[in-house]
């Protein structure tokens, strides 16, 4: 029986928003540090996927420090978002309210900043779903920590308390930050996943929320054989991955 389920947050709770916003706000923090006209292929360094050396390849020509050019575009991004959100082009999926039936501590672990974290959280009224809800911080540190690495996992299983979660994502990355706290993963199979093929292998695999309530292993409002299902032992029956 899983004691907690965690979820990533962009592709999995709320759609994802388009890259010009974000590409826009990479600009202009290269204009708020005086950089008017930076080469393009900088920019488009520091957007998305970002590593440390990318931050550092592309601060270094305009003598900027890279620590503090990561801070401004991660407050210019963070800034994007929350309005992408505000006015409804970054939306939950419709079948959020799912999470509301789970019997269980949930919590977030996402790549993108808490800050963004902290106010979807805050605007879909859901601080009553979740125990603990991690982001990055502005820091180029939170690089070294990001997911792959389980860092932001292990940290909100210590919060939640609980040490048999199930870890829901959309990514790689997701499914290998799980592997590597040793705990179970379910894959969710949006749209914009739709011919991808996670590695590594998840343990359970979704079309949607909607599906967790039908998983071995994850406690559901009203379900009285919560306690005693088959999955007791994490979520696998076999060893196998669920398709």
């Amino acid at each position: 029986m899983y004691d907690s389920v965690i979820f990533d947050h962009d592709g999995v709770l709320t759609t994802l928003v388009d890259l010009s916003p974000l590409r826009d706000a990479t600009w202009d923090a290269f204009a708020e540090l005086g950089v008017s006209d930076p080469d393009p292929d900088h920019v488009e360094q520091v957007v998305i996927h970002v590593s440390p050396e990318d931050v550092r390849a592309a601060a270094e020509p305009y003598d900027i420090d890279p620590e503090t050019l990561f801070r401004v575009r991660d407050e210019r991004q963070s800034a994007a978002q929350r309005r992408a959100i505000a006015d409804g082009r970054k939306v939950p999926y419709d079948d959020f309210d799912a999470l509301r039936r789970i019997d269980a501590p949930m919590g977030i672990v996402s790549s993108n900043q808490q800050a963004t974290i902290d106010f979807v959280v805050d605007h879909l009224d859901a601080a009553d779903l979740f125990g603990t809800a991690y982001g990055r911080e502005p820091s180029m540190t939170s690089l070294h920590r990001k997911k792959p690495e389980p860092y932001y996992l292990e940290r909100a299983m210590a919060d939640l308390g609980v040490d048999s979660p199930l870890f829901v994502g959309d990514s790689d990355s997701d499914i290998a930050a799980a592997e590597a706290a040793g705990v179970d993963s379910a894959f969710i199979r949006r749209g914009h996943r739709a011919d991808h093929t996670p590695t590594p292998d998840p343990t359970h695999e979704i079309a949607g929320l909607d599906d967790l309530l039908e998983l071995d292993g994850v406690p559901v409002v009203g379900d009285a054989s919560a306690a005693s299902g088959p999955a007791a032992d994490g979520g696998r029956e076999d060893g196998a991955p669920s398709r």
